[in-house]
């Protein structure tokens, strides 16, 4: 399933270039790291305070990157962090304090220090086509974006669609032990899948690219829920067959029920965040327009669904 770091042979992306990352030690920028290393780049991994001895930043360590602890409340220690950088790479994951609060801190510090280039934490289905109020997260992420089309400072951001790797248990789409494949409304709307790994080499790929525009949208496969069953039954050797409760309607009902009778909670993906990011993907709201840019790093070797699901066997 995982997608090789890049050989730094590569001419087109090979370089000494310093890349700042955030949210090193979080799945996706632990893989960004790994690809901006293998591509010959120098990474500088930004820890928050107490951080640096924790497996992940040892890990970090030993494979080259350099580790700063820093905290983002303070203007002037970030600032200098990121100094020198061709580009600042943003790996955050939270909700308000950290989608919008820190990655406006980090945004203002690679300002500062006149940081050319900034990738957002926003690796997901194409929010810019949502209305207000369709997805928290969605919502946080296009706020943020706000903010960085304000700053001095030219912004890239990379929108895969969902991760492939989700469809292994977060994501209750498909059902192994019944042998299923679980929609609402259309089994034919396409659907934009990317593993974790072929973002993240994608993603590493692109910080060191000064030409990048505004926006990059890549997807690994393009599939409907069909597709989605094709590949299933591939990977395991068995048949699924489609499950649909019913129409987008009552996913909406479901996500709202759902959303009422759970606590309060600072979880990034509640079950109700997950239900309804599914509803953004089946209702083609948040599906990436084409062409998409997967070409752009030849290199790169898209995983497949099939790929994903046969690590179930």
């Amino acid at each position: 399933m995982a997608n090789p770091p890049a050989s730094i042979s590569d001419s087109r992306a090979a370089s000494a270039a310093l890349i700042v990352v955030a949210g090193a030690t979080g799945d996706l920028g632990h893989r960004i790291v790994e690809n901006l290393l293998a591509r010959g780049a120098t990474v500088r991994a930004l820890l928050r305070p107490g951080s640096a001895a924790k497996p992940a930043a040892t890990a970090l360590r030993a494979k080259g990157a350099e580790i700063v602890e820093v905290d983002f409340a303070n203007a002037a220690a970030l600032a200098q962090a990121c100094a020198g950088a061709a580009c600042v790479v943003s790996a955050l994951n939270g909700l308000r304090e950290v989608m919008v609060d820190a990655q406006t801190q980090l945004l203002k510090a690679a300002v500062a220090v006149s940081v050319p280039r900034f990738i957002p934490s926003d690796f997901s289905a194409d929010f810019s086509r949502l209305p207000e109020g369709a997805n928290r997260n969605f919502d946080l992420r296009r706020e943020f974006g706000r903010r960085l089309d304000a700053a001095p400072i030219r912004a890239t951001s990379i929108l895969n669609g969902m991760f492939t790797d989700l469809l292994l248990g977060q994501a209750p789409v498909v059902l192994f032990g019944l042998k299923r494949v679980l929609y609402y409304g259309s089994a034919d709307q396409p659907l934009d899948f990317t593993t974790i790994a072929d973002t993240a080499a994608y993603a590493a790929a692109a910080a060191l690219d000064p030409t990048t525009p505004r926006y990059l949208r890549v997807a690994g496969e393009v599939a409907t829920i069909r597709g989605v069953q094709a590949a299933a039954g591939l990977a395991t050797g068995q048949p699924f067959g489609l499950l649909r409760p019913g129409g987008l309607g009552l996913l909406g009902l479901l996500i709202k029920i759902t959303r009422k009778l759970m606590p309060a909670t600072d979880d990034v993906f509640p079950p109700w965040q997950g239900m309804q990011y599914l509803h953004n993907m089946l209702s083609g709201q948040a599906k990436l327009p084409g062409p998409l840019d997967n070409a752009r790093y030849p290199e790169i070797r898209w995983t497949s669904i099939r790929e994903v699901l046969a690590i179930k066997q």
